[in-house]
């Protein structure tokens, strides 16, 4: 379902063509030494179909087993395939950003090592980029993964677009394809690599998304378990926050904080009215309403406290957030600095 935001300020130069561009792929990887070379394989069979000339850069994010190795023995046999090592474990939006911020390409392509998104969708999603959107993002219509994975995941997408009017089946598909502007102007840091899309829209992009396929996991382990959907909510109000009250923030914390005192206000007048109501269902009302407002009170504080400390975080170099230690292939032969991203 498209996201009609403004055009962008991206238009592919009249006469340009498929062959002639070069594609960049980011894959972020942590422990899945069983599919790298399986994932390369299938990229490289898909862009040789396509007549692409293409990039690879693998993004070890801490893996502990043989993932580097892996990655350097492709990179030594294939001129394509970049690697980057980070010392420990850094997180997905890190991975991605160290990818962003080196890739060449006029499309950028980013998925996961799983093999559980299959590479010859890259066509049908290069194709609707193509067609005038900025970013594309995959939507597992049809998913093999648990339940405990897919529904809430479902209700949390339904979220994020009333939240932030960008409506999309599957925002945290991890399966996308970008204009090269688009990964430039992101600033992704924890766990934002869910909101792509919003934060695309956020910058003025066209965003859209089409179904794509979805594999049975057939190695390696999920890396995510229940807590991802409490941060995910945490994270959804800094996303809503950094978009929308960037340059404001006080229209959102400062409100917050008159809705503290007002509720504090009604909590003093319920007190005052418990003294001369006598025990019954009137009086056990009242107290459920005072201590809701007791309980609720200090969360919604602590919450506008923490958005206010996302903000500063959100000042801070995003390469602090990761280390290299180490790089293969084209990735290593790089002299220059990154490009910066751009601000939100």
């Amino acid at each position: 379902m498209p996201h009609n935001t403004e055009a962008v300020a991206y238009k592919r130069a009249e006469g340009t063509h498929l062959e002639s561009r070069l594609i960049s792929v980011v894959v972020p990887v942590y422990n899945e030494e069983g599919s790298v070379e399986a994932l390369l394989h299938e990229i490289r069979r898909v862009a040789n179909q396509q007549g692409w000339n293409i990039e690879v850069v693998f993004v070890d994010d801490g893996s502990r087993d043989a993932s580097w190795d892996r990655i350097t023995q492709m990179a030594a046999a294939d001129p394509a395939v970049g690697g980057i090592r980070f010392r420990q474990n850094a997180g997905k939006a890190a991975a991605l950003m160290a990818g962003f911020s080196v890739v060449r390409g006029d499309v950028v392509f980013m998925m996961d090592a799983d093999l559980q998104d299959p590479p010859e969708e890259m066509p049908r999603l290069l194709a609707a980029l193509d067609a005038g959107y900025d970013l594309v993002s995959g939507w597992k219509k049809v998913r093999h993964d648990s339940w405990h994975k897919v529904y809430p995941s479902r209700v949390f997408n339904r979220i994020i677009g009333a939240l932030t009017g960008v409506h999309l089946h599957d925002h945290v598909c991890g399966f996308k394809c970008f204009r090269r502007p688009v990964v430039k102007s992101l600033r992704i840091y924890g766990e934002f690599h869910r909101f792509l899309g919003v934060l695309a829209a956020s910058n003025g992009f066209r965003v859209s998304e089409i179904p794509t396929l979805h594999r049975k996991r057939t190695c390696g382990v999920s890396k995510y378990g229940f807590s991802r959907f409490a941060k995910g909510f945490v994270d959804l109000l800094t996303i809503v926050c950094l978009t929308r009250y960037r340059w404001r923030p006080q229209h959102l914390i400062g409100v917050t904080g008159l809705w503290l005192i007002v509720l504090s206000l009604v909590l003093a007048i319920l007190i005052g009215i418990l003294g001369f109501v006598p025990p019954g269902p009137v009086h056990a009302l009242l107290n459920a309403l005072v201590t809701l407002i007791l309980t609720a009170a200090p969360g919604a504080l602590l919450i506008a406290i923490g958005l206010v400390g996302q903000l500063i975080v959100d000042q801070k170099p995003l390469d602090s957030q990761y280390v290299v230690v180490e790089r293969a292939g084209w990735c290593g032969d790089l002299r220059t600095e990154p490009e910066p991203a751009t601000a939100l």
